[in-house]
C-alpha cells in the first residue's frame, strides 16, 4: 500500500519584523515562489499544502498558492496548531512533514532524507531541530498524522497551540516524556551560526545575494559553505534564533 506523506508550509503576510516577507521578489520570484519550487522537487512527498490565514490580506497567499500548482488552506491566525491539524483533517495521511515558508532555499533532497530516515526508523515524531546543527532555514520535522491529532487534541497552552509541534516536542521520549517516541536526524558538523531562514531585512539580502550568485537550484550545504566561504555570516548572525517560539514560551508563564 502506498505511503501517503503530506508536506504542509506554513504562510502568511503578518510578520511582525518583516510584513508581506514571503511576497518579496528576487529576480521576479516571489520567496513563496522559490521554496515551493524546490519543495516540488521532493520524491518522497505525496501533496504540498499551504496553511495560510484567513485574515483578508492573506487571501492573496492562498490565491497564489493555487497559481502555482499548490493546494492551499485557510485557517486561525492565532492557532496554528488548529490551522495545520484542519488542512490535512480530511486526507488522512500516514505522515506529515513541516516547513515554514520563510525558508526559501530548504533543501528538497534533504527533506526526502529526513522522510525516509522517519519512515524507517517509524518514530513518531524526527526531525533535524532537536539538536540544532543544521542552518538556521533548513527546518524539518515529519511525524505521524496520529501524533498531529493528539496534539490537537491535547495541547492546552498558549506556546502549544501558537506553534504545530511544541506539544509533541515537550512530551518525545528525547525530552524525557512518554506520548511521542522521536529521533533527531543529525547534522555531521554544527552550521547553527548559518541562517538562511528571513525573519529581518538582513536575512532577505542575505538570500538575494545567495541567489544572485549562485541561483535557486543548490543543495544546503553548498549554499552554507559559500556562505562560510565569503565571510557572510556577519551579515545576520545577529539575529536570535526562534524568537516567535521563546516569546511564546514567555507569554505562557
Amino acid at each position: 500500500m502506498e505511503i501517503r506523506t503530506i508536506l504542509v508550509t506554513q504562510a502568511r503576510l503578518g510578520s511582525t519584523r518583516l510584513p508581506g516577507k514571503v511576497l518579496k521578489e528576487i529576480n521576479g520570484k516571489s520567496l513563496l515562489q522559490i521554496h515551493l519550487d524546490r519543495l516540488k522537487k521532493c520524491n518522497n512527498v505525496s501533496e504540498i499544502i499551504v496553511a495560510t490565514t484567513t485574515n483578508i490580506e492573506d487571501e492573496v497567499i492562498y490565491n497564489k498558492s493555487i497559481e502555482l500548482g499548490v493546494n492551499s488552506s485557510r485557517g486561525s491566525e492565532s492557532n496554528v496548531l488548529d490551522r495545520f491539524y484542519k488542512s490535512v483533517e480530511d486526507k488522512n495521511p500516514d505522515w506529515i512533514v513541516r516547513v515554514t515558508s520563510d525558508c526559501p532555499l530548504i533543501d528538497p533532497k534533504l527533506v526526502d532524507d529526513v522522510i525516509a530516515f522517519t519512515i524507517k526508523n517509524n518514530k513518531d515524531y524526527v526531525t533535524n531541530t532537536l539538536i540544532e546543527n543544521f542552518p538556521d532555514g533548513q527546518d524539518i520535522e515529519v511525524f505521524k498524522y496520529t501524533s498531529l491529532k493528539k496534539a490537537w487534541k491535547n495541547a492546552i497552552l498558549n506556546s502549544e497551540r501558537e506553534h504545530v509541534t511544541p506539544y509533541i516536542r515537550k512530551n518525545s521520549d528525547f525530552n524525557g516524556g512518554n506520548l511521542f517516541t522521536s529521533l533527531n536526524y543529525d547534522c555531521q558538523s554544527d552550521f547553527s551560526k548559518i541562517r538562511m531562514t528571513v525573519d529581518e531585512i538582513r536575512d532577505f539580502e542575505l538570500i538575494t545575494l545567495l541567489i544572485n550568485d549562485l541561483g535557486t537550484e543548490k543543495s544546503w550545504l553548498e549554499y552554507t559553505n559559500y556562505i562560510i566561504e565569503k565571510n557572510l555570516t556577519k551579515i545576520n548572525d545577529q539575529i536570535i534564533r526562534n524568537e516567535g517560539s521563546l516569546k511564546s514560551l514567555k507569554n505562557d508563564k
